[in-house]
């Protein structure tokens, strides 16, 4: 458990890295990825699951 919640407290410092850093970019960048398609944005998901579960195994 105490892996789980490491890993999403560093999931939640990357993830406000951009918007603290250059909220002007984020918001661009959340408009493009808003006026994307269903497919794309899964594919772009499916594309994280599978880089994230490559770097485990190659961690690991």
């Amino acid at each position: 458990m105490k892996d789980l919640l490491t890993a999403l407290a560093l999931m939640l410092i990357i993830e406000g890295l951009l918007p603290f850093a250059s909220p002007s970019r984020w918001r661009e960048v959340f408009s493009r990825i808003v006026a994307m398609g269903d497919g794309q944005i899964r594919f772009i998901g499916l594309a994280s699951v599978m880089l994230g579960l490559l770097g485990l195994l190659f961690l690991h």
